[in-house]
């Protein structure tokens, strides 16, 4: 089969189409043609090693000294099951699927991958086109945990900053299906489609500085990891939320809350579960979240579409289509 194999670290042109080994399922595993993978944030970070300093002996160890160990990247896929393992019971030849590999050692960025029967699969929505399901497995879950790690409530005032990305478009979505009074911080290029997408308020960040503004909020989502906690504590009401994708790593790895203020700092990153594939299945089936899809990529323009995200100006997702 072909795979998207990092030869090296560094830029997009490390990336090299290769014939490797087809993967064989065990008898729990299940063999999934790719029809559509993501290319993410995480994805160029890994290719290019981009870490804090601070990071950067344990994302060594975990991710490879001199190359890349495990240099087939791709955290979400979607594909239609090739064979099953003889002991599989969940899944058969045929079911159309979507899954994160982000617990598997990656590997979506190929034309076949082995997957655990209890890993995090589930079918496609049906309503979705395998572009559209191939982006729901990472941006849609991380968006879900953290909403639902900040305790949100229906009437509650959240912004959502970042939210033309793939975190937080979904972010913006899932508020809204929870309820809430919506704000989201983005550019003004962007502002018209992420009000389609359900925000009440729209802040232009290089107009204004949502921190500076008087308004408080309930919730502060950073889907970027732009801000920091004590920039934005001022902004958040008393027991308020402060949610970071950016602090995978460090000691807020778990919600946290300041002793000086009694607001509650989450960091971390999300592993997803099968039941939240099912739970964002369920929500795109019935309307209540739509991924937004930037661009599609053929598998063999990989390396570009790797440098149309490394210029951080994606607007949702980014989608390889194999052949």
């Amino acid at each position: 089969m072909k795979a998207l194999v990092a030869t090296k670290y560094g830029g997009p042109d490390v990336l090299q189409l290769q014939e490797v080994e087809t993967p064989v399922p065990k008898d729990y595993e299940i063999l999934i043609k790719v029809r559509a993978a993501a290319v993410n944030a995480g994805d160029c970070r890994m290719r290019s090693f981009t870490v804090p300093r601070m990071f950067w002996l344990p994302a060594r160890f975990a991710l490879g000294f001199r190359k890349p160990r495990n240099p087939i990247f791709g955290m979400e896929l979607s594909g239609v099951v090739e064979a099953v393992g003889k002991a599989v019971t969940r899944f058969k030849k045929g079911d159309r699927i979507f899954a994160s590999t982000s617990n598997v050692k990656f590997g979506a960025h190929a034309e076949y991958k082995c997957m655990p029967e209890d890993g995090a699969v589930a079918i496609k929505p049906d309503n979705a086109t395998f572009e559209e399901a191939a982006a729901l497995s990472i941006g849609a879950t991380t968006a879900l945990s953290f909403l639902q790690k900040g305790r949100i409530q229906p009437g509650q005032k959240v912004l959502i900053n970042g939210a033309s990305g793939s975190v937080g478009t979904f972010a913006v979505q899932l508020a809204k299906h929870f309820g809430a009074e919506v704000t989201s911080v983005c550019s003004a290029s962007n502002i018209e489609w992420v009000k389609s997408l359900g925000s009440d308020f729209i802040i232009d960040y290089a107009q204004e500085d949502f921190t500076g503004n008087g308004e408080r909020y309930d919730i502060i989502f950073d889907a970027v990891g732009k801000t920091t906690f004590s920039q934005c504590k001022n902004s958040l009401t008393n027991k308020g939320y402060y949610l970071h994708t950016g602090m995978a790593g460090s000691r807020h790895n778990a919600a946290s809350r300041s002793k000086t203020s009694g607001k509650t700092v989450v960091g971390g990153t999300v592993v997803p579960r099968a039941e939240d594939l099912y739970l964002i299945k369920k929500l795109t089936e019935s309307g209540q979240l739509k991924p937004v899809i930037d661009r599609c990529y053929p598998f063999k323009q990989a390396a570009e579409a790797h440098r149309y995200v490394d210029q951080g100006r994606k607007k949702g997702n980014v989608v390889l289509t194999m052949p």
